[in-house]
């Protein structure tokens, strides 16, 4: 097991101004679970193949554990990538398929039986082991997927989207079954994935990243709590915070009826005096009409635990998302009045997108 480093690592690609990776600053701790989240685009798989030797790396460095592995080849990296398509081979049983890298290795049978033996029963695989992929269902096959890497005790795990093939049901139960491995092996994983739900449910530490930056990397919490921007604000959460657009005057913002004070710290950071306030869902109180933001409910969203509310602000025909409990009686159509709580107010400042 080994911490990884990435110290000011950059890539471009050829005939790209912008680096697809810009400057990234990143340490991942030994037996850590860190997932990369952010848009397609944003450089995440990059970090990945870098890390894993399969792109170069323009500017920079990247350490596992003590060695600087940054042009070192992939086989002698200490590494073991789990890809999206499986990369399975139809020919072989699954048996084979998981103990195929240690018989390259020329590792002995009897070892190489026993190691197989393991990583099928940590998997729920042993019923399987003489069956071709072929014959499995998709989350089977990605089990065999993660067999082949777990057998080879490397330092660190890479997995790039290895979920976005399966339904919905069947990615819930397959990423719950990799973070709970996960944890029992206690090998640094580093896990890419555009679905910010995933990322939440299953890393110790999320990174978010846009057009090749880091914006933050943190725990679930920290980054749902305290986002330090409001591409993170927007991005985080399902559905997304509530991003409403005011200003400031001597006696702070004033939101639904609600005066939202500013520190001295806080007004001190902004640009100019227009901020941007941002409230999840489940931070509105909702009352009547005439108080706070005034908004009729376009659409009600039943899911038995909770309701959604998508509702329309009669100032500026802005969307806004309210959370209440379930199986309340509101109806399409019915006006509300929308006003933020106590404690759930994010501020922004408007130019630079930065929290206050």
């Amino acid at each position: 097991m080994a911490t990884v480093t990435f110290r000011d690592t950059t890539r471009y690609y050829a005939g790209v101004d912008r680096p697809a990776v810009d400057g990234l600053d990143l340490e991942v701790a030994d037996g850590e679970f860190l997932v990369l989240v952010g848009p397609s685009g944003c450089g995440k798989s990059t970090t990945l193949r870098m890390l894993a030797g399969l792109e170069g790396v323009d500017y920079g460095q990247i350490h596992i554990g003590d060695r600087d592995v940054t042009n070192l080849p992939p086989k002698d990296r200490d590494i073991a990538m789990v890809f999206q398509n499986y990369a399975l081979y139809p020919h072989m049983t699954v048996g084979e398929n998981i103990g195929f890298h240690l018989k390259i290795a020329k590792m002995n049978k009897a070892e190489r039986a026993e190691r197989v033996k393991t990583a099928a029963e940590l998997l729920d695989l042993t019923p399987y082991l003489d069956r071709k992929p072929a014959k499995l269902s998709g989350g089977q096959r990605q089990r065999v997927a993660m067999g082949r890497a777990i057998v080879r005790e490397p330092s660190v795990f890479l997995m790039d989207e290895p979920l976005s093939n399966l339904d919905a049901q069947l990615r819930v139960q397959t990423r719950t079954q990799i973070a709970s491995l996960q944890r029992r092996l206690g090998i640094t994983t580093i896990y890419v994935t555009h679905d910010q739900v995933e990322a939440m449910t299953m890393g110790d530490k999320v990174a978010v990243l846009k057009d090749g930056l880091l914006q933050q990397c943190d725990t679930p919490i920290g980054l749902f709590a305290r986002p330090v921007n409001l591409f993170v604000a927007g991005f985080i959460g399902s559905p997304s915070m509530n991003l409403i657009k005011t200003t400031v005057d001597a006696e702070g913002a004033l939101v639904g009826g609600t005066r939202l004070a500013l520190t001295p710290a806080q007004r001190s950071a902004l640009t100019s005096a227009d901020i941007v306030v941002g409230v999840r869902p489940e931070g509105w109180e909702v009352g009547e009409a005439a108080d706070g933001i005034t908004a009729v409910v376009e659409v009600v969203e039943e899911l038995g635990s909770d309701q959604y509310l998508y509702c329309k602000s009669t100032h500026d025909d802005q969307i806004l998302t309210v959370r209440t409990p379930g199986m309340a009686s509101w109806q399409r159509g019915e006006k509300i009045g929308l006003s933020p709580k106590p404690g759930a107010v994010h501020l922004f400042d408007a130019a630079g997108g930065e929290r206050l």
